[in-house]
């Protein structure tokens, strides 16, 4: 929906009407390929086999075009042999009746109506879509991808050139409205498209975890990590980033005292559960989603919170885009003498990040990483010491420094996929690039008139998260980016509840991905 036009399928009765009118004034007065008649309608032929595919304003039918898949098609009756002319193996089906209003034939509403036609011909699975090509249109026909074959049919001034169109071809083209059939444009916040060196190192031979080989490959993946962001070490667990925020439990638990668990968005309400169920002791300062914390009522917290150990916090705020100021948490741990802790799932690898002067940061192998998801990362900068009091085996982060990293089985193809993801990446080229696609992608958005919930300084590069308002239902846009070729993040509770869709450059997205999302929300809005 733009405004108030509409794109869809003919279901009610007032559009197969004006269906009928449009074809005749298209086909009999414009394009005389009919006789005339005093009702001044006209139905198709294969009107009960056809699927008609509009665009409409109010009560009026602006643009319409039809498709079918049953043979004979129209063009069996105009060429002999059809078949011969078209690549073998494919499920085909018939484009037809293409009219459009003389005020919106120069409009987007055009365009508009063949991408839902690409989008449908795509979910129903078609792989050929074969037109009669208005004589005089060919090379707009052409720019979409479609190839000519065969002699031209028609008399008169209704002359078309036979031509048919794959999804390739149609993908390959200057003016695709698909980003690529068979890999979507991936705007998640996981998981993230997985580069060719990722995959080979996915798939190749399993090490054994207690080999001399996988040892190098584990503690060369450790050092790696810890140097990006300027950790003393770092211990990998086969888990999610939810794991990695239960072995961050686990240790506070050690520690006397209690604690602060910041909260401004879904993930430090997940923070505020699991240290729940780890039995902490805790305060919370809670905010609304979306607002940034601030330095005087921190400090003021704190100040209230007599025996106060440590301080959670989210980095990067996943659910609201919001990147929390880790400079600000640092500054207060360091003034205050408490230990700080960070989840930094949706940071590392996404964002600057300087973890020097944090006590424990959680992390994974996916999202910003680029790898598969699978590990779990807990770094640290201090002397581990033998718990004080039993913690379950799993989540003991001193016993994985003394085994060194290996104290079970840890699948070796997923640390040698997060290591060729880490060492294949330019990272200060990566975090400039995502800042510069960020910056064009809110420019985009606006003129759009879509509003990103969290922008400025507070914003985090690459996540954005926005509102929408009704009618636009969050669940639909999403579903309809999907048939076009583009996944953002929709699906998760609480963007459902919210009615917020959200856009992430995790993945390397380029330039194109970006004008095939920006084409796609301007015909779905």
């Amino acid at each position: 929906m733009a405004g108030d036009y509409v794109f869809k399928i003919a279901s009610e009765a007032w559009e197969f009407e004006q269906i009928k009118k449009l074809n005749y004034e298209t086909f009999v007065e414009e394009i005389p390929q009919h006789s005339a008649n005093a009702q001044r309608t006209l139905t198709d032929v294969f009107d009960e086999e056809n699927t008609y595919l509009l665009c409409t304003r109010g009560r009026q039918v602006l643009a319409m075009l039809a498709v079918r898949d049953k043979r004979p098609f129209s063009l069996d009756k105009k060429l002999d042999n059809l078949d011969a002319y078209l690549p073998p193996g494919r499920r085909m089906c018939e484009v037809r009746l293409l009219a459009a209003r003389t005020s919106v034939r120069n409009s987007r509403i055009v365009r508009g109506l063949i991408a839902e036609t690409v989008a449908y011909c795509l979910q129903n699975r078609y792989d050929m879509a074969l037109i009669s090509g208005f004589l005089e249109q060919v090379k707009l026909y052409q720019h979409l991808g479609f190839v000519p074959f065969g002699p031209i049919v028609g008399n008169g001034q209704a002359r078309f050139q036979p031509m048919y169109l794959t999804p390739e071809a149609h993908a390959g083209s200057k003016s695709s409205l698909i980003v690529n059939p068979t890999a979507p444009a991936n705007f998640l916040p996981g998981p993230t498209a997985l580069s060719a060196s990722v995959l080979r190192a996915l798939t190749g031979p399993a090490l054994s975890h207690r080999s001399r080989e996988y040892l190098r490959l584990h503690q060369d993946t450790q050092k790696r990590l810890a140097q990006l962001v300027g950790a003393g070490g770092v211990q990998l667990f086969t888990g999610t980033g939810t794991l990695a925020n239960d072995v961050i439990a686990g240790q506070l638990s050690l520690l006397p005292g209690t604690g602060l668990i910041l909260s401004n968005g879904e993930f430090g309400q997940r923070l505020i559960e699991q240290a729940g169920r780890f039995g902490l002791t805790f305060d919370t300062l809670s905010l609304p989603w979306g607002q940034p914390f601030e330095e005087r009522p921190l400090r003021d917290q704190i100040r209230r919170l007599p025996g106060l150990q440590w301080i959670w916090a989210v980095c990067c705020e996943t659910s609201t885009g919001m990147l929390n100021d880790c400079a600000l948490l640092k500054s207060a741990a360091r003034d205050f003498r408490l230990h700080l802790c960070l989840d930094c799932i949706s940071a590392i690898g996404h964002t600057p990040l300087d973890l020097r002067d944090v006590y424990l940061a959680s992390a994974c192998s996916s999202k910003g990483l680029r790898s598969i998801a699978g590990l779990s990362l807990v770094f640290y900068n201090h002397s581990l010491s033998r718990p004080s009091r039993p913690l379950p085996e799993y989540l003991d982060l001193y016993a994985y420094e003394q085994a060194e990293g290996v104290p079970f089985t840890i699948p070796s193809n997923l640390v040698s996929a997060l290591w060729a993801a880490v060492e294949e990446c330019d990272w200060s080229r990566r975090l400039s690039r995502i800042a510069s696609l960020d910056h064009r992608l809110r420019r985009r958005l606006a003129r759009l008139g879509l509003p990103v919930l969290v922008s400025g300084r507070n914003a985090c590069p690459g996540v954005l998260t926005i509102p929408l308002s009704a009618p636009l239902c969050s669940r639909t846009v999403g579903d309809r980016l999907k048939e076009a070729g583009i996944l953002i993040s929709y699906e998760s509770r609480y963007l459902i509840e919210r009615n917020w869709i959200q856009i992430c450059l995790m993945s390397e997205v380029s330039a194109s991905g970006l004008r095939a999302l920006d084409a796609a929300l301007k015909r779905i809005l």
